[in-house]
């Protein structure tokens, strides 16, 4: 069974659902720790009440990202993981720390990627008059929400919709689809090679899966 990692910053929602995928055999792996650099991420008490063990990572006191991350990483090191999963983490990580886990480092992000990296995605869509939106997990490269991309929901928009309107589903969507690709990973079926998402010993396209 493989050991996983998870990375928060916030409340969780899509760490619960990985927790349900897991406690229900969904995934076959275990999530050994979790861990934030925020001291009340709420995630941290849905992982305890899991009973997963919690670790809370503040960066003060560090001189600079990377030897915040080489700290992070010699503690996650002790779980000996075999995939680092992010869900919600909202630290950009360092090169050394992404060059350490390379081809074991998933993240979700809620824009239809390439489209809208960063930040404030739903507001972006909603500005630019999208007539559809989502998310999409990928591979985790140095480049901001860059890496190869695995599987994509989307989400029609209308101009009646508000941001909160927008966040529900999208939401519904991330805890739909982050458990399957977490699947896939430990599985084995999953794996990145030559800057590449492969799925089943083939390339994945460059917009990967769109879930239906």
């Amino acid at each position: 069974m493989k050991n996983i990692v998870v990375l928060i910053s916030g409340s969780g929602s899509n760490l619960q659902a990985i927790i349900d995928a897991c406690q229900s055999g969904a995934i076959n792996g275990t999530i050994r720790a979790v861990f934030s650099n925020v001291s009340d991420a709420y995630g941290l008490t849905r992982a305890q009440q899991a009973g997963i063990a919690t670790e809370v990572a503040e960066p003060k006191g560090f001189a600079d990202r990377t030897a915040y991350d080489i700290a992070l990483a010699d503690r996650i090191d002790h779980y000996q993981p075999d995939l680092i999963v992010l869900a919600g983490y909202m630290r950009i990580l360092s090169p050394a720390f992404v060059n350490r886990y390379s081809g074991k480092l998933l993240n979700i992000h809620p824009s239809l990627l390439p489209k809208y990296p960063g930040l404030h995605t739903h507001s972006q869509a909603l500005a630019n008059g999208d007539q559809e939106h989502g998310t999409t997990v990928h591979f985790v490269t140095e480049e901001l929400d860059g890496g190869p991309i695995i599987l994509q929901a989307k989400i029609p928009l209308s101009a009646s919709d508000t941001e909160a309107d927008i966040i529900g589903r999208v939401q519904v969507e991330e805890h739909r689809i982050y458990p399957l690709v977490v699947s896939w990973f430990v599985n084995g079926r999953l794996a990145m090679r030559e800057g590449k998402a492969w799925m089943d010993d083939r390339v994945l396209p460059a917009q990967g899966y769109t879930a239906k």
